[in-house]
């Protein structure tokens, strides 16, 4: 006959009273503990853990063993299986005096944030009183990326414990993560008065104070945290900077070199050296940074870039083309690659393909009203005149007070036979820099090639007072005072030419025809005769007025 263990209208156990089965497994799991105490004072970890897991295993269910195995692995460092063990812990209680705590611990061990913040949270509401808790959920909360939520675990801790380092250090992150810089200040300082050795803080407030700008404050802690810790990244990084800032790069190489040498792996510290040796003027030492930079980073196209004008620099073309190119199959569309492969190509005379690297440039990179005047120049060369028209009036509508793209947009309409926009042009340039000689020269030429001999000779004199000489300058002027009639002022430039010049024929061959108006019949036979010596084929200009 089968018997009930609660038949109908029988009464349970009164509470607080165990019954027998309890009786018995409260027993054995006592038992199980005490043995396992036993090897955990001989220091056998391993041998206690696996007493309770075959405890549990032989359906032991008791909280204490949980709590137990827990404590267990987590002195083993077996973060993984103590919170595996604290989880069925709170499983079986709910309301475990620390079981939540414990887990909480045990999640911020394992990096996961979320979870041990929910764990805080249930401890807290298990006991309120639990300082530790406090100071938990508020760092997990920071870990999990919510500074504003961690400041009141985090507040509520400081009133306990108001000068506990963790803590302060905590509410300052949490200051400086919300935008509040000068009380996160405040409490990276109180860390420090009782700390002055925390790394953490004197690297936070570089960070900071980088961000602020604050020159002053960045050296101070930066040479700080330098001073307790030489090879301290944070603290050579905000020195490196702070020397590029000032141009001192003497001492950016010095401190980028330190970064490269702890750690060779990182790109930036290669890249940074290169660029303050760049900046020395070393472009050996430079070079040889960026092609470290390079093998860390066989991708990185800005890395190819400053390689390539490294090698430029140098004088090497070859390497330097080397460099631009591998950038480009790196990214097909980077301006400033493409510019600076284009300049090299046109050295190396090469003038087509720069001319497409040129035009592939788009109109909002930096580079493009350069490389559009360098498009139009290379049109104006190969005589395509309106498109060398076109080109600069381009960068004209981008750069409206560009003097030299005026005086070249001016040379492509007069070539092209359009004098009136040419003259326009070459006027322009004259309004934003009334001393280019150019300019002047342009109008002159204009003019000479329109007859206007009054508005040449006006414009060869400003030439001349502009600080211009030269053997084709002074003789066109004298052939315009022949063509006035000024024929004693002929004489001159024409002498002038020669000064410059004293093989000139065409100037020995009008400054005859000059003096022999003024009645210097012997002076000019002289002349004529050094002219035909030295340009036979002037013989037949002998009997012809000069022209211009």
């Amino acid at each position: 006959m089968e018997l009930m263990s609660n038949p109908a209208g029988t009464k349970a156990m009164p509470p607080g009273v165990m019954n027998i089965a309890d009786l018995k497994q409260q027993k054995r799991s006592s038992r199980t503990l005490s043995k396992a105490v036993s090897l955990h004072l001989e220091g056998k970890l391993e041998g206690a853990a696996r007493l309770i897991t075959k405890a549990i295993e032989g359906g032991e269910q008791d909280p204490g063993l949980y709590s137990a195995l827990g404590h267990i692995y987590y002195e083993m460092r077996d973060y993984e299986a103590a919170s595996g063990a604290y989880t069925q812990l709170v499983s079986l209680d709910g309301r475990h005096r620390t079981a939540h705590f414990n887990l909480g611990v045990c999640r911020g061990n394992l990096k996961d944030w979320p979870g041990a913040a929910e764990s805080f949270a249930r401890a807290l509401d298990v006991d309120g009183s639990r300082s530790g808790a406090l100071l938990g959920l508020g760092v997990a909360l920071l870990h999990s990326g919510q500074p504003a939520e961690a400041l009141e675990p985090l507040e509520k801790f400081l009133n306990l414990f108001p000068e506990h380092e963790q803590a302060l250090f905590g509410k300052a992150v949490c200051l400086q993560q919300i935008g509040q810089p000068a009380e996160a200040v405040e409490y990276y300082r109180k860390v420090l008065s009782h700390n002055p050795k925390s790394e953490e803080a004197l690297s936070n407030l570089v960070s900071l104070f980088l961000e602020l700008k604050d020159k002053e404050s960045i050296r101070r802690y930066a040479e700080m945290l330098a001073d307790l810790q030489p090879e301290s990244p944070v603290a050579l990084e905000a020195l490196a900077s702070m020397a590029f800032a000032e141009a001192d790069y003497l001492t950016a190489a010095r401190h980028c070199r330190n970064l490269a040498e702890i750690a060779p792996d990182r790109y930036e510290n290669w890249f940074n050296l290169g660029v303050a040796y760049h900046k020395m003027g070393n472009h050996q030492k430079a070079a040889l940074a960026y092609q470290q930079a390079i093998s860390v980073k066989p991708d990185a196209v800005q890395a190819y870039l400053n390689l390539g004008v490294s090698h430029q620099e140098l004088s090497d073309l070859t390497a330097a083309r080397g460099c631009y190119e591998k950038a480009i199959e790196v990214d097909p569309n980077q301006p400033d690659v493409l510019w600076n492969l284009g300049l090299v190509l046109e050295q190396q005379n090469e003038r087509p393909r720069a001319e497409k690297l040129y035009a592939r440039i788009p109109q909002e990179a930096a580079e493009w009203p350069d490389a559009t005047f360098r498009l139009g120049y290379l049109r104006l060369m190969r005589a395509d005149y309106g498109a060398a028209a076109e080109a600069f009036h381009a960068c004209l509508a981008k750069r409206p007070d560009w003097p030299e793209a005026y005086l070249n947009a001016g040379i492509a309409h007069a070539r092209s036979g359009v004098p009136e926009d040419a003259r326009r042009c070459f006027q322009e340039a004259l309004v934003l820099r009334p001393d280019s000689s150019d300019a002047v020269r342009g109008l002159a030429a204009l003019a000479l090639e329109q007859q206007d001999f009054e508005e040449a000779y006006q414009l060869h004199k400003r030439l001349i007072e502009l600080g211009e000489h030269g053997a084709e300058l002074y003789y066109n002027a004298g052939l315009i005072c022949q063509k006035r009639g000024q024929t004693q002022d002929a004489v001159v430039f024409y002498q002038q030419a020669l000064n410059e010049d004293p093989q000139f024929a065409e100037a020995l061959l009008n400054l005859g025809h000059a003096l022999m108006a003024v009645g210097q019949d012997e002076e000019a036979r002289s002349c004529w005769r050094k002219a035909i010596r030295e340009k036979p084929e002037l013989a037949q200009m002998y009997f012809e007025p000069p022209t211009a």
